[in-house]
């Protein structure tokens, strides 16, 4: 079996998916491979029907997912914790669009070998409204895909 080369894992800054960094972290680091870190972001210049509505679903969250500069502050945050779980080589980026499009994007631009996801989706009105990046990832990714155990 060969080791992975390129390794992308996506956050969008909660402890939930801290913790998938920090598991692709470790195995990227224990393989040799670089570490992409990748978080999705709506453009400040979307479409205004579609910040409001993100923000009247996300609320207090909303900041997670729209803007750029949030986005870039949590890939910095996660490459910190990527780089002390053992991770060598670790490129960030923050890209606009859906989750699963720009997780799916990296892999293809970066030709990753292996997509690390946490398990947790998001619950309720925001899995409705966003997806589930785990299963959505999984069923459409050109590689292999590790769900890391995120939650409890």
């Amino acid at each position: 079996m060969s080791t992975y080369r390129t390794v992308v894992v996506g956050t969008d800054g909660s402890e939930s998916s801290l913790r998938a960094v920090e598991r692709a972290g470790a195995l990227a680091g224990a393989c040799g491979a670089t570490l992409v870190v990748a978080c999705a972001y709506l453009p400040a210049e979307a479409d205004d029907r579609e910040l409001s509505r993100a923000q009247d679903v996300l609320g207090d969250e909303a900041y997670q997912v729209m803007g750029s500069s949030p986005a870039e502050e949590t890939v910095r945050t996660a490459t910190d914790r990527a780089t002390s779980a053992g991770a060598g080589q670790v490129k960030p980026v923050a890209v606009a669009g859906s989750p699963v499009e720009v997780l799916l994007d990296v892999v293809r631009r970066e030709q990753a070998d292996l997509l690390v996801v946490g398990n947790r989706g998001l619950n309720g009105i925001k899995g409705r409204l966003l997806g589930s990046v785990p299963a959505d990832a999984t069923r459409r990714s050109g590689c292999d895909v590790l769900v890391v155990h995120t939650t409890g």
